[in-house]
């Protein structure tokens, strides 16, 4: 256990010192790998590990949920997707705060990545709130907060990336995030409207659309609902019935919806060949980057598995008679301790590995275990002093200070709490649409 505890310290103070975290990870996990076993057995691990992944045919839904996020983003489907919700909630005061929430959900539902949704919809929403008025602390605050939603709403990479460390059905993962995704668009919109309650001036109402500019907008999204249904539908057999038999494994599914959002993307006019190829391209090193930390994190697991600290984490735990839920209250301080420092995959790739042997020992289900990760990760991304998508949002957007960003997220966090205690208290929560597979 001490060497798995001092392997865990390495891997954290390389990581402050800016290695990244896959060398960070593959580094100490071989070296720890070498001194609990041998020089030729971590040699043989390490390569197993490079071998096992470029020929896994499953880890192949990683580049193509990948690239399905990139073609919707070139699309430009965010800008129908808040036309839309703009159209239905924009003359409520706060309104276009609360289809800018509305609006990265969708998207997230589609590209399936935090920092996509983040970067689009600051490019497409921020300009309108400023247009009617909005202050800069609620704008970036829904905005940031908004593509939190991402890492959530299937299909998310970063469930896959837990599927794939822990052997976790994927499918299940993805359904299993909607309840709990849906919960926190809900409280999102009720974080802005405490935030206007407080300050009025913060989202003045905007003009109300006629139900025919309503039905107009929702026309301009038809095609993105069809790729939803098409990836989500095949993947859980809603479309397995007469007169069209279609059911799809995760891959299949990532595969058909990348195919989808190209024909979009191509039919709008938003792709030429320089923007395929620069897709692509794209796809390729976010591919390559996920890989490396993938592999390391795997490296690192081998490492911690053989030095025992999994068995002596459940030995403390039996031995001193530590309840369940105290055990899960400290894991959960100790990822909201690092999400202060870490941005979310790091996060979860370093924790993962350690904490899920004891958790799924401990009686709790790995897909609900899953979830409550990935809502950690998601408070992760908005809380100071590394709130990823906060530093996203400053790069696009420019004349905002982080400060008044951070200011602005904090009803947001606050009601991610919350959602959080639900699902603690109440596992169906992210547990019953699962148990309907």
């Amino acid at each position: 256990m001490t060497a798995s505890l001092v392997g865990f310290a390495a891997v954290l103070a390389l990581v402050l010192l800016r290695m990244p975290i896959a060398f960070a990870m593959g580094l100490v996990g071989m070296i720890g790998y070498m001194t609990e076993n041998s020089f030729r057995g971590a040699i043989s691990m390490v390569a197993r590990l490079i071998i096992d992944a470029s020929q896994d045919y499953g880890l192949s839904v990683v580049p193509l949920f990948v690239l399905m996020g990139l073609f919707v983003n070139k699309g430009g489907i965010a800008r129908e997707l808040y036309q839309v919700s703009n159209a239905f909630l924009g003359h409520f005061r706060g309104g276009l705060a609360m289809a800018t929430i509305m609006a990265c959900g969708g998207f997230a539902a589609i590209s399936g990545s935090s920092l996509a949704t983040a970067a689009t919809m600051a490019k497409v929403a921020m300009p309108e709130m400023r247009r009617f008025g909005y202050s800069d602390r609620l704008s970036t605050a829904s905005i940031a907060a908004g593509g939190t939603l991402g890492i959530l709403i299937p299909p998310s990479v970063i469930l896959v990336i837990y599927g794939l460390l822990t052997e976790t059905s994927i499918g299940q993962l993805f359904i299993a995030g909607v309840i709990p995704g849906a919960l926190g668009i809900l409280f999102y919109l009720f974080a802005v409207r405490w935030s206007v309650w407080r300050n009025p001036e913060a989202g003045p109402a905007g003009p109300k659309a006629t139900w025919s500019q309503r039905f107009d907008a929702i026309k301009g999204v038809w095609a993105v609902l069809l790729l939803f249904f098409l990836v989500i539908g095949g993947l859980y057999g809603v479309l397995n019935v007469w007169p069209v038999y279609l059911r799809f494994s995760p891959t299949e599914a990532a595969g058909m919806g990348a195919a989808g959002a190209f024909l979009i993307a191509w039919a709008r006019g938003g792709l030429n060949l320089s923007g395929t190829f620069e897709v692509l391209r794209e796809t390729a090193m976010t591919t390559a980057s996920l890989f490396a930390v993938l592999i390391g994190a795997w490296i690192f697991s081998n490492f911690v598995n053989i030095a025992g600290l999994p068995e002596a984490l459940r030995g403390a735990v039996t031995a001193y008679d530590v309840p369940p839920w105290a055990v899960m209250a400290m894991i959960l301080a100790i990822y909201i301790v690092l999400g202060c420092v870490f941005e979310s995959l790091s996060m979860l790739l370093l924790t993962v590995p350690i904490f899920f042997p004891l958790v799924t020992s401990l009686g709790y289900d790995p897909v609900w275990f899953g979830i409550i990760v990935v809502v950690v990760t998601e408070i992760s991304l908005i809380t100071p002093p590394v709130g990823l998508n906060v530093f996203v949002l400053k790069g696009v957007v420019g004349n905002v200070t982080t400060g008044t960003i951070f200011r602005g997220v904090t009803p947001f966090w606050v009601v991610d709490i919350i959602r959080l205690a639900l699902l603690l208290a109440v596992p169906a929560l992210a547990l019953y649409l699962p148990s309907q597979m």
